[in-house]
């Protein structure tokens, strides 16, 4: 309930202030959110410091204190928008923001008309026209008046739903009925009016602007969360070696460690074993700590950082139309890119270029627009072809392309039925138009296909000039005419049509009608069946062609018949029960008889690359599905245009219900339907007669054989994500090739986004171009914003960025893929290399009494992550790839490993450890069984602590060296300057820290004097070490072998593909060429040298 002048009666209620929070944080909750946030990675408490004040409170301090004139104590006084409440008088001016949801007064118009710009809410730029009541129009900018203003409204409660206002005005004891129409919403800009009064109804987060605000959530991939439970499980392991090496010390001091103290000190005191275990236990906690991957995560975010500036630095994904690069405005979920199986995209601006052209059109039962040479052939768009001359029209678009003359000489020689076409193009719309400063009309449209149709009449000589509440203007082969409005019949979803009735300046009434052929032609009168006919036929080639297509329509009207059809009009807008009904119930009255005038075609222009896009995504086994606030019909079309929808799927659902009943009813049709079609395939299984969980059986989905699409509109939507259907839609949606919700709200795409991310369990991606695309791209697990034509909204809320749709193929197949491959490969590497490492120090455990002794020195241990083996790992994650960026593109098959999470899981890492453990058995046991009882070339004893410590540790760094260079795919000059320059380095810090010089200047740290010198320098070390290395990687390379040779992947495959077994061999090894990579006859150059070329320039 609002009420304006008194404030008394305001105060009555708890109504919200204007103040708006968009922020993820405030002073006293920063903290702790933020720490739960970073802390959801177990391992950043060993980065607490990284915390990183991200706040938005100076955008939102922006917003709240933006200016308002509120008409206070009988004065517009300037006011912050967060001081405005519920009740105010607010004054708005030409191109000013709208402060909270407003009921129009008055404005400068006339008849309380103003315009509105709702880019912030839907997305859409063009203009929509708002109305006063005529009693409150009245008051137009009389401050007094306004003043006293004492109006009461009952209205709906705060909700997202944008397109829907219900509510009553009591004033001047009358009641008004209040409509959508009647309603300016927060977030619009008022456009070609000079300033308007609105009273405030919702404020602050009760707008709708605000209601349909998503809320930022905190990312994370998959690989992210699965490392969190993989420390833990280390972390575990680490407690299980401490306790089992605690165990080992307390029996061995009990065992043998008595005997050995009384042989040294005699009986000077007992020791306790057990407290001796407990020592131990702690000490061991401390030398396997190494297990424990605590650089893990340093590493991680640099390789996503590399991974980032590739994205950034592509050329292939640069838009020069509008010099605009893509952007990675992330560094964490760069792998995630790899694992998509779902992507939801807006429709206009996103799929398309919102730019539409009128190409055809039928009049009469004769095509224009199809041009023919001399032997009848159709010429292609492609031939040079002179256009049309528009001598009739100097304000004529020349952009404007229709080939075909024989339209012109019609409208020439005065045919009836062409200009009479003409005419219902001109009139039946919409459209808002204003004149530039160099006095050219410029039309404002609330559908592009509107704006194509207008703008082809004037170019053809029919101009639509001006409107008001009353009257329409148009230019007829240079003669202004000016027709009456008598009604406007609006376009609805249930409806499919549009219809305007108006007088004639000859005083005739017509009424000139435009929409869905289907809908119309049920509506022609009985003379029409031979024109019906072969309009049909010029229908269907139309949409052969994938144009969009509406049938164009008029009907004479006696005068007695309108005034006592109007009068029942008036009647029913003014009764409160079943208003709608009587409304519709009169439309389709009037809508009758009608005379079938032709059929338009217009080709909706998609953006380039987007068919060939949506195609290689489908093969890649990702679902599409098309979240868009435009029309049913609209979307569909576009559906058909970009192979979305084709006519040899086997069926495609509509689900249009208006309540929760016939919507879980048309559900339980269409999944009938589909079960019952594949009921041969199903086992029994029949889905539909059961209530199963939301997390559906991928067997069953697997048995649905066919193609099939579900189309479904914002209402029946509404009803259908309730928590008692939403199992139903979600089960039928999943199984269907293609989905299409129609008419939905920014707050629908997100909920339907949240319920394939929770009951599915998959990845997905969220694309859009506007504001009303932000809810839907915070809640995915991937946001990608387009820099089109909607603004920077979608941009700045996403996680990417970039120009065009078609880039969205490259940034999953290429970046997302190899991103998943480099991060996977590190992730092993990275495990079995920790593994190999530490596992050393448990086995020596068992040879030194327990006694917490460590097999390195100190400083191989300090030196052995950050120095000896961080570069080859890096390189390897930041510039690997096993197929060429082309090879990936042209193979779409190779994304799915990432999709089923093949290339790192639990399985995985348990094989890595595996593999560390092994690796960590050679490293200790074939070194100690060489040493056992040996001496060296000199007869000098060499089983002594420090050569085998060095004896270990050359073999650990040369083992895991190879075991990279074998895991590498492609070789870059930075992999082997890393790899081997490693090696150089370890042998070089090895003889610098065993030397007579550094021991003289450090002599406590650096003790092992000449012990590198003296080990290395014996044959049989390089034997043993040559042998550990061996027995460590001959395994492998024996697996791998087996594998790509019996059963191998698709990558493999590709590899093979041109060069045969040989290849296919020195791809398992690890050899290729370090320059290009060559496949199938292609030669594709590394994405390196060009992002090299970019920096350079």
């Amino acid at each position: 309930m609002s009420s304006a002048a008194p404030q008394t009666n305001v105060m009555l209620f708890l109504f919200q202030d204007n103040r708006i929070h968009t922020s993820k944080y405030n002073i006293l909750t920063f903290l702790p959110i933020n720490l739960f946030e970073q802390f959801q990675r177990v391992a950043n408490a060993y980065f607490l410091f990284l915390l990183i004040l991200q706040f938005r409170h100076k955008s939102d301090n922006q917003v709240n204190n933006r200016q308002s004139e509120v008409l206070i104590d009988s004065k517009l006084q300037n006011e912050k928008w967060m001081n405005v409440k519920v009740g105010d008088i607010i004054k708005l001016e030409n191109n000013q923001f709208v402060a909270a949801d407003l009921l129009l007064l008055s404005s400068s118009e006339p008849y309380g008309l103003c315009y509105i710009e709702t880019a912030e809410l839907d997305g859409e730029t063009n203009l929509k026209v708002r109305h006063a009541l005529s009693v409150t129009s009245e008051l137009g900018a009389d401050i007094n008046r306004l003043a006293e203003f004492d109006g009461i409204v009952v209205c709906e409660a705060p909700n997202n739903k944008l397109d829907k206002f219900t509510g009553v005005l009591s004033w001047k004891e009358s009641k008004h009925s209040l409509s959508n129409e009647k309603i300016i919403l927060r977030g619009c800009v008022l456009r070609n009016t000079s300033w308007c009064f609105g009273m405030v109804i919702f404020a602050g987060p009760d707008t709708k602007l605000m209601q349909n605000s998503g809320k930022t959530n905190f990312k994370r991939t998959s690989i992210d969360r699965l490392m969190n439970t993989l420390v833990l499980w280390i972390f575990g392991f680490l407690i299980c070696l401490g306790i089992i090496l605690a165990i080992g010390n307390t029996i061995w001091e009990n065992e043998v460690g008595d005997q050995f103290r009384t042989f040294l000190f005699g009986n000077e005191g007992e020791k306790n074993s057990v407290f001796s275990g407990f020592l131990t236990f702690w000490s061991y906690i401390i030398i396997l700590n190494t297990v424990v991957p605590i650089s893990l995560y340093v590493s991680v975010e640099v390789i996503r950082l590399g991974h980032s500036y590739f994205i950034n630095w592509d050329r292939k994904m640069y838009y020069f139309g509008k010099a605009t690069p893509a952007e990675a405005r992330t560094t964490t979920l760069n792998e995630e890119l790899g694992q998509i199986e779902y992507i939801f995209s807006d429709k206009t601006g996103t799929l398309t270029q919102n730019i539409m052209t009128f190409k055809k059109c039928s009049i009469n039962g004769k095509i224009y627009g199809e041009v023919h040479d001399d032997q009848g052939q159709e010429i292609g768009m492609t031939k040079k072809k002179e256009a049309v001359g528009f001598s009739v029209d100097p304000q004529a678009d020349r952009t404007f392309q229709f080939l075909d003359h024989h339209l012109m000489e019609s409208i020439k020689l005065g045919d009836p039925k062409v200009h009479e076409f003409l005419r219902v193009l001109a009139l039946c719309h919409t459209v808002m138009s204003e004149e530039n400063s160099a006095g050219q009309l410029i039309y404002q449209v609330q559908s592009p296909d509107e704006g194509a149709l207008v703008t082809a009449a004037k170019n053809l000589g029919f101009i639509f000039k001006s409107r008001t509440p009353e009257t329409i203007t148009i230019e007829e082969l240079g003669t202004l005419a000016t027709y009456q409005l008598l009604a406007f019949l609006d376009f609805n979803n249930f409806r499919k049509r549009m219809s305007v009735i108006v007088r004639n300046p000859e005083g005739q009434i017509k009424l000139y009608s435009k929409g869905a052929d289907t809908i119309l032609f049920e509506r022609l009168h009985p003379s029409n069946e031979d024109l019906l006919t072969l309009t049909s036929d010029h229908l269907s080639e139309f949409a052969g062609e994938g144009l969009r297509t509406l049938a164009i329509a008029c009907r004479d009207l006696g005068d007695t018949y309108f005034r006592e059809w109007h009068k029942r009009l008036e009647d029913a807008n003014a009764a409160t029960d079943e208003k709608d009904e009587l409304i519709a119930g009169l439309y389709e009255e009037i809508e009758r008889d009608l005379m079938l005038l032709g059929a338009t075609a217009i080709e909706d222009k998609l953006q380039e690359g987007v068919t060939e896009t949506i195609t290689s995504l489908n093969l890649a086994n990702i679902k599409i599905w098309v979240l868009t606030g435009d029309k049913q019909e609209t979307a569909i079309n576009i559906g058909y245009a970009c192979n979305m929808l084709t006519d040899d799927m086997n069926e495609v659902f509509i689900i249009a219900g208006n309540t929760a009943t016939e919507v879980r009813e048309e559900l339980r049709k269409a999944k009938e339907n589909l079960f019952g079609q594949n009921r041969s395939f199903s086992n029994g299984h029949v889905v539909f007669e059961k209530k199963q969980p939301l997390e559906l059986d991928s067997v069953v989905e697997e048995t649905v054989t066919g193609d099939y699409a579900l189309i479904i509109n914002g209402h029946s939507l509404a009803h259908a994500l309730e928590s008692d259907v939403k199992n139903d839609l979600l089960e039928l949606a999943c199984m269907c090739k293609t989905v299409i919700c129609c008419r939905v709200t920014p707050l629908q795409k997100a909920q339907v986004v949240e319920l394939v991310k929770k009951h599915r369990n998959a990845v997905t991606l969220a694309i859009g171009d506007g504001a009303n695309d932000v809810s839907m791209i915070k809640s995915a697990h991937i946001g990608v914003g387009i820099s089109g034509q909607e603004g920077l909204q979608a941009v700045l809320a996403s996680d990417y960025s970039f120009a065009q749709f078609r880039y969205l193929q490259r940034l999953l197949l290429v970046h997302g893929r190899w991103s998943y491959f480099r991060m996977c490969k590190f992730l092993c590497y990275f495990f079995y290399k920790n593994f190999a490492f530490t596992l050393v120090h448990f086995w020596f455990g068992f040879f030194c009494g327990f006694s917490a002794q460590t097999v390195y020195d100190q400083w191989f241990i300090a030196l052995f992550n950050i120095v000896y083996t961080s570069l080859p790992v890096l390189a390897m994650g930041i510039f690997d790839q096993d197929v060429s960026d082309q090879n990936s593109m042209d193979y779409p098959q190779l994304y799915k490993p990432g999709q089923q999470n093949l290339l790192f899981n639990k399985c995985k890492f348990f094989i890595c450890v595996a593999h560390g453990i092994y690796t960590s058995l050679a490293l200790f046991f074939i070194p100690y069984g060489a040493f056992y009882n040996a001496a060296g070339e000199d007869g000098q004893y060499i089983a002594d602590y420090q050569s085998f410590a060095v004896t270990m540790a050359t073999s650990l760094v040369i083992v895991v060296s190879v075991q990279i260079a074998l895991d590498t795919s492609y070789w870059t000059v930075i992999n082997h300057v890393f790899i081997w320059g490693s090696i150089a380095t370890y042998f070089s810090i090895l003889f610098a820290m065993h030397s007579n010089g550094i021991f003289g200047i450090f002599p406590n740290q650096f003790p092992f004097v000449g012990i590198a010198w003296h080990s290395l320098n014996q044959k049989c070390i390089w034997l043993v070490v040559l042998l550990t290395t061996v027995a460590s990687v001959m395994p492998i390379v024996t697996f791998r072998f087996l594998r790509v040779d019996l059963f191998p992947t698709l990558s493999d495959q590709v590899c093979c593909g041109a060069d045969g077994y040989l290849r296919g061999w020195f791809s398992v090894i690890g050899i290729m060429s370090s320059a290009r990579l060559e496949v199938k006859g292609r030669v594709s150059e590394h994405p390196i040298s060009k992002y090299l070329q970019v920096i350079s320039q």
